[in-house]
């Protein structure tokens, strides 16, 4: 029967890595500091990827990787890692250089969306084979284990094996295996998808509360905003292997600066160039919004401020009304979105009631309001 003594360590996207060696400059800057360069425009499978993005943040920030599938997020997480080689570049970590060092030797801790915890270990010695890779004895690599699964509330479940554990339980369980080795890099890659929307709810409470209380740098990928507004300082959105916006959540969720942003935060989002309190957009009609600006703009507003009418509206003046036509109807949470084509496409929510009132379906003419002063104009 296999023991964690003799248990052959897996492949390094498994493994836990080992530390890399400290800086040898006291004085450098702590944290990461990054360029991430992976080109795959000569590759055999000729997808012609290029990724290219800058990535900094200090000890105790969570940054989160934000994008479309396919931008290149797991790219960049794997680079970090050291699982995909740089093409070119630079990886640092408290100073010390890390694009050539191997994965298992590198200060960082993985926590894989499927968690990837050995079958037939228990949780214990799951969360205790990082340590003893890296040279910790069995005592002291169990002791730490412990302590960890105490921290995480599943000191009950620490004889467990991976199939007894919920989803939940497995994902802290994961995440303590990933902690225990003091990473000073920690990357998580989607790490509540495996989760039902209850038990996300929850963990993702839990994982905020971990995070901020994680001293290193945390580096989060995922495809769902609310994980990325709740766990993260910052964002870092992603778009063809190339950052297209980074701030704060509100800072992101406030000023979208591409259609993808857009409707990751619920918003109708437009461009085009301002004169005064008239924004002339590069393709369609004007928008009046409250700011008075001068030059290109983003317009923005939510489809919860778009008013439906069947027919004109006999008192409305021209100003933010268009025609359009019903191209789809879906729920949406506890309402109706309706995508709107013709003069101006955009989306409106409404209640179902209301959908039924105007009796919308695909095809059918509507009148489409929105007040100037629920409307958003900032430079572009």
């Amino acid at each position: 029967m296999t023991t964690d003594d003799d248990t052959t360590p897996p492949t390094p996207s498994q493994a836990e890595p080992t530390p890399a060696p400290p800086p040898t400059d006291a004085g450098t800057t702590t944290g990461l500091d990054a360029r991430l360069v992976v080109d795959r425009t000569g590759s055999r499978d000729h997808t012609g990827f290029r990724l290219d993005v800058t990535l900094t943040a200090a000890p105790g920030d969570v940054v989160a990787l934000l994008g479309p599938n396919g931008a290149g997020k797991t790219t960049a997480l794997r680079a970090l890692a050291g699982l995909t080689p740089l093409t070119d570049g630079h990886l640092r970590l408290d100073g010390a250089s890390l694009e050539h060092t191997p994965p298992e030797s590198r200060p960082v801790g993985v926590v894989f969306q499927d968690y990837l915890l050995f079958p037939h270990l228990s949780a214990l010695d799951n969360v205790a084979f990082g340590p003893r890779c890296r040279g910790a004895s069995k005592t002291e690599a169990r002791t730490r284990a412990a302590a960890w699964l105490e921290r995480m509330g599943l000191a009950d479940h620490a004889a467990s094996k991976p199939r007894r554990l919920s989803g939940g339980q497995a994902q802290r369980v994961a995440l303590a295996r990933a902690l225990a080795t003091r990473p000073r890099l920690l990357l998580l890659d989607e790490p509540l998808a495996a989760l039902d929307a209850r038990t996300r709810l929850e963990v993702r409470a839990q994982l905020r509360r971990h995070l901020a209380e994680f001293e290193a740098v945390s580096v989060l990928v995922t495809h769902d905003p609310l994980d990325a507004m709740v766990l993260a300082d910052r964002l870092v959105v992603v778009e063809h292997g190339r950052v297209v916006q980074e701030g704060t959540p509100a800072d992101i969720a406030r000023h979208p600066r591409t259609d993808y942003i857009a409707r990751l935060v619920g918003l109708n989002l437009y461009r085009g160039r301002a004169a005064g309190h008239t924004v002339r957009l590069d393709a369609g009609p004007a928008i009046t919004t409250t700011e008075e600006l001068s030059g290109p703009v983003f317009v923005a507003f939510p489809p919860s401020s778009v008013t439906l009418f069947r027919d004109r509206p006999s008192g409305a003046s021209a100003r933010n009304l268009w025609r359009c036509e019903v191209a789809g109807l879906e729920t949406h949470g506890d309402q109706i979105r309706a995508d709107l084509a013709g003069e101006l496409p955009l989306a409106a929510d409404l209640t179902t009631v209301a959908a039924a009132e105007l009796d919308l379906h695909p095809g059918a003419s509507v009148w489409a309001t929105v007040k100037a002063t629920q409307t958003h104009a900032y430079p572009a």
